[in-house]
């Protein structure tokens, strides 16, 4: 079966207006339906690509299709676009601005010139669906840091986009909200949206990715699936990552002769998986 790709750019630079070249000839392709990570240090370009993804920002050069259509830079196109790709940005100060939980994620949708009815149903799916409905009435402002990734999700969701982008999703947020934070976009691709996120978590990229871009000094150095990008050592090395500790463990085990090495169909990619491993070992 062929695959469906999304997002694509071809041959796409951004130069930012001091001169900084932040992105250099990036050709990539974004599977429909999937989870995808973007992995690298500050300044490798994740933020800045992001931002040429849904039309905030203009490539210097290149080009960014859209379900295989070129965008071009009219009110129009980049209207469509940006309400088929959403972006959460990794500080959700900078997203929100009214005053209650409600008004916040009415806004988009009111935007599209929706009916009152539609708008609040949007509204509540988008509220459920993130764990937020009783705050509905709440002032932004008294929100915990997490409740305010949560409601910046929320508006999101409202648009009803085919893609969500989180730029560093779980940062500043403890584990506890992390998870939630991860189950909520677990849940949204289930449901067929494509989910795109940056992170420096190892972890998050490993157990919850379908595929991964490695990013360093504005180019794509690597992509491939979790166990490609992770089993590569210099790649790592020379990305500044770190091997998620779960791959470390089952290389061990592997080494060791504990188990029979057979990287497509048994390598874990959660905890649960590796602890079947280490039970029939004992």
């Amino acid at each position: 079966m062929d695959k469906e790709y999304i997002l694509e750019t071809v041959n796409l630079n951004f130069k930012y207006q001091d001169g900084t070249k932040a992105l250099n000839n990036i050709n990539l392709k974004i599977e429909k339906g999937k989870k995808i990570s973007f992995l690298g240090v500050n300044g490798s370009g994740k933020s800045t690509l992001f931002l040429n993804f849904n039309g905030i920002l203009k490539p210097s050069s290149g080009k960014l299709l859209y379900d295989g259509n070129e965008i071009k830079y009219n009110q129009a196109s980049l209207r469509a676009l940006r309400k088929n790709v959403g972006i959460v940005f990794q500080d959700p100060d900078n997203q929100l601005f009214s005053a209650s939980v409600y008004q916040e994620v009415s806004f988009g949708p009111m935007n599209l010139k929706l009916e009152e009815s539609e708008v609040r149903n949007r509204v509540e799916v988008a509220l459920t669906n993130t764990g937020m409905i009783e705050f509905s009435d709440k002032a932004v402002h008294f929100l915990s840091y997490g409740q305010k990734k949560r409601v910046a999700i929320a508006d999101i969701i409202a648009m009803k986009p085919e893609i969500i982008i989180l730029d560093e999703p779980t940062s500043s947020i403890d584990p506890k909200h992390s998870k939630q934070i991860v189950k909520i976009f677990d849940e949204l691709n289930e449901k067929g949206m494509t989910v795109i996120l940056s992170t420096h978590d190892v972890e998050l990229a490993y157990t919850c990715s379908d595929y991964i871009f490695v990013m360093k000094d504005g180019e794509i150095v690597k992509e491939g699936t979790p166990y490609e990008i992770f089993s590569d050592d210099e790649l790592i090395c020379n990305s500044y990552l770190e091997k998620p500790l779960i791959l470390e463990i089952y290389e061990v085990l592997c080494k060791n002769g504990d188990v029979d090495f057979m990287p497509h169909n048994n390598v874990p990619r959660n905890k649960e998986e590796l602890f079947k491993i280490l039970k029939r070992i004992n």
